[in-house]
């Protein structure tokens, strides 16, 4: 199945976190949040200003983005979870 994000959508698959931490402690997955990393698998054109022109994203496929925990609908597709959010959502890129 695909999927095109419209207006100033993104699609996002988060990226999985350690289940070890650094001193070796594996953490259960009931104890784990959810990741507030991904990375854009695909973006819309951008939204319309108020002249009626498209303005387009500042994130582009492939960014590794961070976002706001609460942000975006979860998606399931051809059994993978991902992300439709707004650009709004997406706090920084991480380069």
């Amino acid at each position: 199945m695909k999927i095109r994000p419209l207006n100033d959508r993104l699609l996002v698959k988060r990226l999985e976190e350690e289940a070890k931490t650094a001193g070796g402690i594996i953490i259960p997955d009931t104890a784990k949040e959810k990741p507030a990393e991904g990375k854009v698998v695909a973006v819309g054109p951008g939204k319309l200003n108020d002249k009626g022109e498209r303005v387009g994203l500042q994130v582009k496929e492939g960014d590794r983005v961070l976002f706001s925990k609460y942000g975006g609908t979860d998606v399931k597709l051809d059994g993978d979870d991902y992300l439709i959010m707004r650009e709004d959502d997406i706090l920084g890129v991480i380069e």
